[in-house]
């Protein structure tokens, strides 16, 4: 008996029993549909990490000030001065694979417009620093190099910072006062939102990092130096000869820490994505259960069809049927309807996806390796669960079989 006979066989014995062929239908669409939904939102939540990070800067490589260890105790940002002006010079002046720097000299202030008041950091930069973080103004604009010389007191707000000072008033050209200095608003950054890691990319301030060290903090070292390499691929590289060249000018002698950290947003990226993988693995496994559970639904129908069909089965040997043609029908059957299960259960998942991002705002992304997976896992349960239904009904006894009631 060749397979398109035995398919189309096995086509018209589930035809027969249509409620009991559909409830087992169910049990694996089901599973199938929610293999795919929670691989969709494992994988949207990966992408949007992967897309947020790539946001923070334009192949963003920085040096932060801090992280060795003093009589046991590591130092943390900010806790060393040895971080200087001189320091991002000279990378910008001995690392090719560095295309433009900008200091950065950060902490939290208490900002003040009128009777609204908020508590946000600042960021004393350089003119370079939006190309670098890749941010952009959407009113006035950028403070100039002549008024970084001067230590001038100009800002630029997020819009964090713009909604609980102003409303929905306009900040251009108004004055707000950074603890006890006036500040006049020159600009309003654009929107990002949250980060990957939750924190408020729209809460700050942005002042000339000369005015940051000489008025607001009164220090004259750095404690970021923001850098963007030539391409994505300069990054690694040019991390590394950062290093080499710091622990050179600071001094620092094989074998002891550095006091300062050099960080991409690829370390950070690479443990969000571990996190987010195995977040998904672990929704994928859950959803598994229950297309094991109707693969279990698919042997309980099968053992009830042979035990149904003993008779069909004596005559069928009876007239020359091999032990290997019955088994390959009970078989074919199994995987019939796993197969008809995940056909199902594909635009449930998708649809059930594209539901979830829908209502409840996840981002998700279906990817047809997911969809194969899902498929190739499916028919493996149906044949899995249906070999020993179909072992069970090819060693019958014909002339037992023949004598079945």
């Amino acid at each position: 008996m060749d397979f398109s006979t035995i398919f189309r066989t096995a086509m018209r014995t589930l035809a027969r029993n249509k409620l009991r062929t559909a409830l087992t239908l169910l049990g694996i669409t089901i599973g199938i549909s929610a293999v795919i939904c929670t691989v969709a939102i494992g994988q949207g939540g990966s992408n949007q990490i992967r897309e947020q990070m790539m946001m923070l800067g334009e192949n963003f490589v920085w040096a932060e000030a801090g992280g060795r260890n003093v009589n046991g105790v590591r130092t943390g940002t900010g806790a060393t001065k040895t971080l200087t002006l001189a320091d991002m010079r000279a990378i910008q002046q001995t690392i090719p694979l560095i295309k433009t720097c900008s200091p950065q000299v950060d902490s939290r202030i208490q900002v003040v417009y009128g009777n609204q008041n908020w508590y946000t950091p600042y960021r004393g930069v350089s003119t370079e620093y939006l190309n670098i973080r890749r941010w952009a103004v959407v009113e006035g604009g950028m403070f100039s190099q002549d008024e970084v010389d001067a230590s001038a007191n100009v800002c630029l707000l997020g819009q964090t910072v713009v909604g609980f000072l102003f409303g929905n008033d306009d900040p251009l050209g108004k004055t707000i006062r950074l603890r006890n200095l006036p500040f006049k608003v020159i600009g309003v950054l654009q929107a990002k939102g949250q980060s990957a890691t939750g924190f408020d990319q729209d809460d700050f301030v942005l002042i000339p990092y000369t005015t940051a060290q000489r008025k607001v903090k009164g220090i004259d070292w750095l404690d970021d130096i923001m850098c963007s390499a030539i391409s994505t691929d300069a990054i690694r590289p040019a991390q590394q000869q950062i290093t080499l060249l710091l622990r050179e000018r600071h001094h620092i002698f094989p074998g002891l820490e550095e006091d300062f950290n050099i960080r991409t947003p690829e370390d950070t990226l690479k443990a969000l994505e571990d996190t987010s993988r195995t977040f998904t693995l672990m929704l994928a496994s859950i959803a598994s259960v229950s297309l094991l559970v109707g693969g279990i639904g698919i042997m309980n129908i099968m053992l009830v069809s042979v035990t149904e069909r003993t008779r069909e089965i004596g005559v069928r040997m009876a007239v020359g049927a091999s032990e290997r043609d019955v088994q390959m029908q009970f078989l074919t059957e199994a995987m019939v309807l796993s197969l008809l299960g995940g056909a199902l259960g594909v635009p449930g998942g998708v649809f059930g996806s594209m539901g979830i991002s829908s209502i409840l705002g996840w981002p998700t992304s279906v990817s047809l390796a997911a969809v194969g997976i899902a498929v190739l896992f499916s028919l493996g349960v149906g044949v899995f669960f249906g070999y020993y239904p179909a072992q069970k009904a090819a060693r019958l006894d014909p002339i037992e079989a023949l004598r079945y009631e």
